[in-house]
């Protein structure tokens, strides 16, 4: 069997994340863990960092979700013997899969998020901006949307391609809105706004791509452990720490290329793909990409049984 581990990213955080994990030596040891990073970061109190309220902020849903998929990926190889092929994170998704591929250590990972989460809110503090998916329309039909609603003062991007009929747009709220009205026009199966406040993976972000170069450029450099799929590309990324840290710095200010990287999963073999929680969002993506790869999610699953699952 060939093994890839997929985790979430911003949109898929739900209150209580993290206080419905199941209990496992490696889970509890990654939250005691996360703890004291948080602590020491001045960040929200662990306890606290899944709530509704919290949640509402961009750096604390970050920081939880990156917390949620490295416990999860822990309790699979360690408590389970579950060990990953390849790995692939969506949009911050990816910083967890960079410490399963030994790129950077949890630590290094919560402090680069914490400082992420912080950039883009502060890039985004003096307006609206937000999210949006469009179901039904093809890429280029999308990318001539945001070129018709576009203005100067209300930017709209192509954010996330995550299938050829599901893109994820970012922009402003007024942009958002009219892209909407467009869309349906243009005969789009839906549209849906996401529960995200600020506009992810576009130029607007360009500032903090620089910043988090500027600080992953201090990270030591250790050899990569696992193959990871970049954002940036959609390829994957083997024995080139180096690529996988420019891959987190740069991807903030450009789309996701999700279908592409889970071609390549399906392409290089892998029987199954498990989504770390929380959300099912990209073990459902996945059957459209790489149809004979096998998706499971642990939302709300206790892993044993998922994994004696895998294994039959």
């Amino acid at each position: 069997m060939t093994v890839a581990f997929l985790y979430p990213g911003q949109g898929s955080q739900r209150p209580g994340m993290l206080h419905t994990l199941p209990a496992s030596p490696a889970i509890t040891a990654t939250l005691d863990e996360a703890a004291g990073v948080l602590s020491r970061t001045g960040a929200t109190d662990l306890d606290a960092l899944d709530t509704s309220e919290a949640l509402h902020a961009t750096m604390n849903t970050q920081l939880a979700l990156v917390i949620a998929g490295v416990a999860a990926a822990r309790s699979l190889t360690q408590d389970h013997g579950v060990r990953p092929d390849f790995v692939a994170g969506h949009s911050v998704g990816a910083f967890a899969a960079a410490v399963t591929a030994g790129v950077l250590t949890f630590d290094e990972a919560l402090e680069v998020v914490h400082l992420r989460g912080e950039l883009m809110q502060r890039v985004c503090g003096g307006g609206e901006w937000g999210m949006g998916a469009v179901l039904g329309l093809g890429v280029r039909d999308v990318r001539t949307l945001t070129q018709q609603v576009s203005t100067t003062d209300d930017g709209l991007w192509i954010a996330n391609i995550n299938a050829p009929d599901q893109i994820v747009l970012s922009g402003t709220a007024v942009a958002l809105q009219r892209a909407e009205s467009a869309a349906r026009g243009l005969g789009a199966r839906r549209w849906q706004r996401l529960d995200v406040a600020v506009a992810s993976h576009c130029p607007l972000q360009e500032p903090v791509a620089a910043r988090l170069a500027g600080y992953l450029a201090g990270v030591p450099r250790r050899p990569q452990q696992v193959p990871y799929l970049s954002n940036l590309r959609g390829r994957r990324i083997r024995g080139n720490a180096e690529a996988v840290l420019d891959d987190l710095a740069r991807s903030v200010a450009h789309p996701v290329q999700w279908y592409d990287a889970m071609r390549v999963i399906g392409e290089l073999g892998a029987t199954h793909a498990i989504q770390m929680p929380p959300g099912q969002v990209l073990a459902r993506l996945l059957p459209d990409a790489a149809p004979a790869t096998r998706p499971i999610a642990l939302d709300g699953s206790e892993f044993g049984r998922v994994v004696q699952a895998y294994r039959r």
